[in-house]
């Protein structure tokens, strides 16, 4: 056990004091982490690499996983490298890093999901208009907007959060420097400020999740009325993939960030933790890979023998250069 009483750092309990689950543990999500790392570079890379992946749809796809890849890389390897040392110490400046990338990233989850859904709206509802409205210049905007977003509210978030005074043990009972948990370590009365900034972004993550919900009545409501039942199946193959994504992130996020907090720890927290910030990494590159037809093809082209030999070629005519 570290002793915090010389240190301005956190200790984070983690899953277990056993050393043997401890060690299970690490294992685990080292391999959850392994397979989240590859199926989002993999989607980075076929999106990159084939062109006729290059639509407004898939440039959202891109960026989705390449904010899943950093969002995991925020908690797992810490918890991976505690879990392995027996140590769950962690230093104030990790912890506030740790806290500021983790709501910016989560934020900018968010975002990505909704201007996601109101690209299939478009798609979808307003075909004639869509290469006017879902230009290369709105994309760049909407992507950029959703960063802006992001780390403006990671930094507020971070600045209020590591303002309040506390006045508990600094002992969180997490795997990582989780805002709930933070919060029960704060003096009486005294995180105010912070209840006002969850309270807008918790706001600002409701109206996205309207937005979400009100483009899909559109898109359903619009699906419904395609007499061929295959425009209907490849439809629903692009956009059931994407809600289903919305839906298992924000409610895991919303019934861990709105329920009121305990004053003793549960497995409940813990269990509930995984499912917005390793789950859904994880997940995301199997559900919209495996769910289109336009991605598998792109797979098979990019790992085929003839593709990699072009590939290799053109490596080689280029170092040549």
């Amino acid at each position: 056990m570290v002793n915090l009483t010389s240190k301005s750092g956190f200790l984070l309990m983690g899953f277990s004091d056993d050393r043997k689950f401890q060690v299970l543990h690490a294992l685990l999500f080292l391999v959850i982490y392994l397979l989240a790392l590859m199926g989002n570079l993999l989607i980075i890379t076929i999106i990159t690499l084939d062109h006729h992946l290059h639509s407004p749809m898939y440039y959202f796809l891109k960026h989705l996983s390449f904010l899943d890849l950093c969002f995991i890389s925020v908690t797992v390897p810490q918890s991976i490298a505690n879990s392995l040392m027996d140590n769950g110490y962690i230093s104030l400046g990790q912890c506030i890093l740790q806290v500021f990338f983790f709501i910016a990233l989560a934020s900018s989850e968010v975002a990505i999901l909704t201007v996601m859904s109101y690209d299939r709206y478009v798609a979808i509802c307003q075909p004639l208009h869509y290469e006017t409205i879902m230009n290369p210049s709105a994309c760049r905007r909407a992507v950029i907007a959703v960063w802006m977003a992001g780390g403006i509210s990671g930094l507020t978030h971070t600045t209020v959060n590591f303002s309040i005074p506390l006045c508990g043990e600094r002992v969180i009972h997490q795997f990582f420097c989780d805002v709930p948990q933070m919060l029960k370590l704060t003096c009486s009365y005294e995180f105010v400020n912070e209840i006002a900034v969850a309270a807008f972004t918790t706001s600002t993550a409701f109206i996205c999740l309207i937005s979400i919900v009100l483009s899909y009545v559109r898109i359903f409501s619009t699906v419904l009325r395609i007499p061929s039942a295959e425009g209907r199946t490849k439809v629903f193959s692009t956009c059931l993939p994407h809600l289903f994504v919305v839906s298992f992130f924000l409610s895991a996020a919303g019934f861990e960030f709105l329920r009121p907090p305990s004053d003793s720890p549960s497995a409940v927290d813990l269990m509930f933790s995984i499912f917005y910030t390793v789950i859904p990494p994880t997940l995301n590159p199997i559900i919209y890979s495996l769910r289109n037809k336009a991605m598998k093809a792109a797979l098979k082209k990019v790992l085929s023998k003839e593709e990699f030999s072009q590939r290799k070629m053109y490596v080689k005519a280029m170092f040549k250069l």
